[in-house]
């Protein structure tokens, strides 16, 4: 994995091409390996990740410290109420402890945006060697959840070869509140970068029209987009308009707690606008797949009867491939540290970064 060049995950806008599929080949190989028998690659093995998460996570955090388990790393968790956070110590301090302590990659989930960069760019400073890996910033960016997503819907357009350019083309509708969603940032970078047309839907109040040109620019920081040509973004204000041609359905979560003032009427007039269900799937055209990052509120985002049907759901298959999305994350921002103990993991082809 020569070809990585990033010392830290922050954001997908920094995403070439190439790393998109770097990383999709790499989580296709951990996701190919035998869930019986020996499950642990010793590829991290003397490495220690930090979880510090300073949002609540259930499948993030879960999904991140199984990942460094299954390539051998040592996991070390976060409590913020029993830390010295607690006390007044800045949050630069409790990741130096940590870097004290030995750890090599620091994971960091934080309710206000920006948190992860300043971290790591703080570390950068002191000269501390430990790489940040964002596992979500407010309403910033959530990379793993958007690369997990690429990677579930490249395996259902092309089982065989999982990569970038199986998106090419394809039209993929994201319904609902994108205005606080970290991850339908995450994903337009990744989805317009691998050349789908990406349809953003939901009212006024959580679809602003300027998330039309979401990636006309780089990110503030950043010189230039390291994607030559994108595909494109519209904004629609009906499903009845939307999902018709659509090869993919994500529904996002109406995230309540980050809403600030009234920005609905009802759930229930929600649902009846923007509501996914079986009838209003059969818009498409087709049978597609249907995405939803979780945790879903059933019946308001999503029909139950939707999403316990596996003919159409893929959410357990997105949980279910975090896991080698993730480990592949952490695969290579050790390779990027350098080399650990030497070890082989027997039979994969891999080689210890």
């Amino acid at each position: 994995m020569s070809g990585w060049s990033h010392r830290h995950v922050i954001d997908l806008a920094a995403f070439s091409l190439a790393d998109y599929a770097t990383v999709l080949e790499l989580a296709q190989r951990f996701r190919a390996l035998p869930l019986s028998g020996a499950r642990r690659l010793p590829a991290l093995q003397g490495r220690l990740m930090t979880s510090l998460f300073i949002e609540p996570s259930t499948r993030t955090r879960s999904s991140f410290e199984l990942a460094a388990r299954r390539l051998s790393a040592d996991v070390q968790s976060f409590s913020p109420a029993a830390s010295s956070l607690s006390k007044g110590e800045s949050l630069l301090d409790t990741a130096r402890t940590y870097v004290a302590m030995g750890a090599n990659v620091l994971v960091v989930r934080h309710r206000c945006a920006g948190v992860p960069h300043t971290l790591a760019r703080d570390l950068d400073r002191c000269g501390e060697r430990v790489a940040v890996l964002n596992a979500g910033d407010g309403l910033h960016s959530h990379p793993s959840q958007g690369l997990l997503d690429l990677f579930t819907l490249a395996r259902q357009f092309s089982p065989a070869a999982p990569t970038p350019e199986a998106l090419r083309g394809k039209r993929i509708v994201i319904v609902g509140d994108v205005l606080h969603s970290r991850v339908a940032r995450s994903n337009l970078w990744a989805l317009t970068a691998c050349g789908a047309s990406v349809v953003l839907c939901g009212p006024p109040t959580l679809l602003p029209q300027q998330f039309a040109a979401f990636v006309a620019a780089p990110p503030p920081g950043q010189r230039q987009d390291p994607v030559a040509e994108r595909g494109s973004i519209e904004i629609s204000r009906s499903l009845e308009q939307a999902l018709p041609g659509a090869d993919a359905v994500m529904t996002l979560r109406l995230q309540k707690e980050r809403m600030h003032q009234q920005l609905l009427t009802s759930l229930d007039r929600y649902h009846r606008q923007f509501g996914l269900s079986h009838r209003r799937l059969e818009l498409c055209g087709r049978a597609v797949p249907v995405l939803h990052p979780g945790p879903v509120n059933r019946g308001v985002e999503l029909a139950g009867e939707l999403l316990d049907d596996p003919k159409h759901s893929l959410v357990e298959e997105q949980v279910r491939n975090g896991i080698p999305i993730r480990m592949a994350l952490l695969y290579l921002l050790a390779a990027a540290e350098g080399p650990p103990p030497a070890a082989t993991p027997a039979g994969d082809g891999l080689k210890a970064v």
